[in-house]
Formats: C-alpha cells, sequence, structure tokens
C-alpha cells in the first residue's frame, strides 16, 4: 500500500499567527498549485491513488478539489483529517500566548490542554482512526493520497514508522510538500519512499 501525503499550500494568515484548527483559505491559487502537485508526482512516478482524501479546512479542500481531477479522481472530505484544535489559543500570535501556558503544554505534550482544544493524544487517536479506515478498505496494493497538514503528516509517520511525535515533529516539513510511505516487503513494514519533496 502507498500512503501519499501532501502538506496544503501556505495559506492566507500573517505569519506567526496559530492557526490549528482556524479555517483561512490558500494565499495563491488552488488550480496553479494542483497543476505544480500533479506535474511532481509524475516527475517522482507516484501510483495513480484509488481514492483522494482530504481535510474539509479549506486550505486543503480548495486544492483536493482542483489536484483529484487532474488524476482522474474525485476527493472525499474527512475532519479526521484536520489540524490539531489549538483551543483559545486559534488566531493569537504565538509570541503572545502565555509563556507558562506554552511551557505547561510542552512539559506533558501527549496529555496536557492549556488550551482548552485537543490533546495530543486525542489528535493521535483521530488521525489513528483515519489510518485504520485506511487500512480496512483498501487493497494491498492500493495507493491512498491525501491533502492534509504538517501535524496529521508528522502524526502519521509517527504511527506508521514508530517514531515518537516528538522526533518526527522535528523533521523538516515545506508547504506543499509531498510525502510518500510505503507498506510492504515480506514483514508488512511501513517505509519511506521520498520526505518533504
Amino acid at each position: 500500500m502507498d500512503l501519499i501525503l501532501i502538506r496544503h499550500p501556505a495559506p492566507a494568515i500573517e505569519a506567526g499567527i496559530c492557526y490549528g484548527k482556524t479555517d483561512v483559505p490558500l494565499a495563491g491559487d488552488a488550480a496553479e498549485s494542483a497543476h505544480a502537485l500533479a506535474a511532481r508526482l509524475a516527475a517522482l512516478a507516484a501510483p495513480l491513488p484509488h481514492r483522494v482524501a482530504s481535510s474539509p479546512l479549506r486550505r486543503c479542500a480548495e486544492l483536493a478539489q482542483r489536484l483529484a481531477p487532474l488524476l482522474g479522481r474525485t476527493y472525499d472530505s474527512d475532519a479526521r483529517l484536520q489540524e490539531i484544535d489549538f483551543g483559545e489559543w486559534e488566531g493569537q500570535r504565538w509570541d503572545a500566548i502565555d509563556r507558562a501556558a506554552l511551557d505547561a503544554w510542552s512539559a506533558d505534550l501527549r496529555h496536557a490542554r492549556a488550551h482548552g482544544g485537543e490533546s495530543v493524544a486525542q489528535f493521535e487517536a483521530r488521525v489513528d482512526a483515519w489510518l485504520d479506515m485506511c487500512r480496512e478498505s483498501a487493497a494491498p496494493d492500493a495507493s491512498v493520497l491525501a491533502v492534509t497538514h504538517a501535524g496529521v503528516m508528522r502524526m502519521i509517520a509517527a504511527l506508521l514508522l514508530g517514531e515518537a511525535i516528538e522526533t518526527t515533529l522535528a523533521w523538516p516539513l515545506e508547504m506543499a510538500a509531498v510525502v510518500w510511505l510505503r507498506r510492504g516487503g515480506e514483514t508488512g513494514e511501513w517505509c519511506v519512499v521520498h520526505w518533504n519533496v
């Protein structure tokens, strides 16, 4: 099984703002981004997806809506692919959030909810539920493409590769980046085909 993850291009929001679940549009043209990504996927010799999924947030859905037809598919919106909910921190500048609250959150990254939104453990369960659905519904040789967010992509990598989320949080992941993961071989283990291309 191939799982191809695409991070949305740059959103129309000022740098330094916390915008996890906040629904902001893309800064650039979604159609242009879709054509560029389709060309990049072809250059990587990525398999055509059997299914295209997307976060319902506009910065992903606008791209998926234009990319899926270029790949001969329609797309499904799935709320489990949304970025983590930062609660009352949403829309605030990161440097304006109370330092003690940020420290408390980072001290217990998996369970703290200083912002009142999702804990990382809750986020993990939501993303893992989407992965379970993919594993149960996809044939072994299937390819699934998802347009989503950096946090979701890092969580998927952590879950499939057996890495700690703290490890994958440190991996670079640019706007409009492609991550290609594959399960195969005799052991059925997941590996990285491409990261951040």
